[in-house]
């Protein structure tokens, strides 16, 4: 049987690669899918762990190649997907995880419908606001910075309805809980072997799904809109991966 994508997108402070570490430490059978990027690393990021770091050159000769499943350019850096993960991770009988922003995960449900796509949103604008506040101390960057992700995050919000399940990240836990019951409940779905456990998850994971969440999206939604004036900045555009 051929192996399951699963998408996941935030925006950046939402606690996306918290929940997708989780995920892969908790639930065996999954593959990460390390991304490329031109942009340079950060504090201590390194090459193969966090991203695959390349130069504008290689990347575009990749994609020449074409070798990406999806790429996006943001804030004048590309980022993408290699192919081969993909072909690697079934070739084993795995699934793939992708994290990926907004723009790739268009591209990735277009070429693939069947893949599952998971939009993680913060509980409020406020509270993603002090989450990247407190990050920015630690990673040094500028008020302007934080203003610039905070409209980027609008933004890719204004995108949830084009995702399947929908997890409001306000306690880490039961986050946790919910993006392991998703995974196993497509599993069960495509395997066709029902089982107490299995419906179990499918419970939880009937909860997220985008049209059982939508009214507190739009909540969400509204807090970041609210704020459209305050916090956009010339760059618009979507936020980092």
């Amino acid at each position: 049987m051929s192996g399951i994508l699963f998408i996941i997108s935030a925006p950046s402070g939402s606690g996306k690669t918290t929940l997708t570490n989780e995920l892969l430490n908790l639930v065996p059978g999954l593959e990460f899918s390390i991304s490329y990027t031109t942009r340079p690393p950060r504090g201590s990021e390194q090459s193969a762990r966090e991203y695959f770091f390349v130069s504008k050159e290689e990347f575009e000769q990749m994609l020449a190649r074409d070798e990406f499943l999806e790429h996006a350019r943001v804030f004048g850096h590309y980022y993408g997907t290699a192919k081969h993960f993909l072909a690697d991770a079934f070739a084993l009988g795995k699934d793939l995880v992708l994290d990926i922003d907004v723009q790739g995960a268009a591209q990735v449900k277009q070429k693939m419908p069947e893949a599952v796509s998971i939009f993680i949103l913060p509980p409020s604008r406020e509270v993603l606001e002090f989450r990247l506040r407190n990050r920015s101390q630690s990673e040094h960057v500028d008020d302007r910075t934080v203003r610039r992700r905070l409209d980027g995050a609008r933004k890719e919000i204004e995108n949830y309805s084009n995702y399947d399940y929908i997890l409001v990240n306000d306690r880490l836990e039961q986050s946790i809980d919910q993006l392991k019951a998703v995974v196993s409940s497509e599993r069960a779905k495509r395997s066709q072997t029902p089982s107490a456990v299995a419906t179990e998850e499918s419970d939880k994971a009937q909860r997220c799904l985008r049209d059982n969440v939508r009214s507190r999206a739009e909540q969400i939604l509204r807090s970041f809109e609210e704020h459209g004036g305050e916090n956009a900045s010339p760059a618009s555009a979507p936020n980092e991966r």
